[in-house]
């Protein structure tokens, strides 16, 4: 019983962070919204892209190209949004660092254990913005 209540509370961290985050699964209504979830994802997606490049990761292309995608749908949600493109990029910047700061985590931090937790966080965030694309 100790197992399934660690590994439930654990999921509820998780939610709580990705609603924290303001990522959903289902694609907003609002295009104020929409704005919000595509600047964080293009903020995640750069310092993802400059991560895989700091460690040589061959995939580092395929984010670029999803990251671009976002960039697109993040211009396209301004046109019709109340949100300045000053405020939506003030999103991307501050969802940029915060994830850049977990990748570190994940590959240079000394503790196995705070390592593999930045890793699972950062993995559920990016996991929350490929789905926007099959919504």
């Amino acid at each position: 019983m100790g197992t399934l209540k660690t590994y439930v509370l654990r999921s509820l961290c998780v939610l709580a962070a990705l609603l924290a985050a303001n990522i959903a699964v289902a694609l907003p209504q609002s295009a104020d919204e929409r704005i919000r979830v595509f600047a964080a994802c293009t903020g995640r997606l750069s310092a993802t892209m400059e991560h895989q490049w700091l460690v040589s990761d061959p995939s580092a292309d395929e984010t670029q190209a999803l990251r671009q995608y976002f960039v697109t749908l993040l211009d396209a949600s301004l046109e019709t949004g109340t949100i300045q493109p000053r405020h939506a990029l003030h999103l991307r910047i501050e969802a940029k660092m915060a994830h850049a700061r977990l990748l570190q985590q994940s590959t240079f931090a000394p503790d196995a254990r705070v390592a593999r937790q930045a890793n699972r966080i950062a993995t559920r965030y990016m996991a929350g913005c490929r789905a926007l694309l099959l919504s």
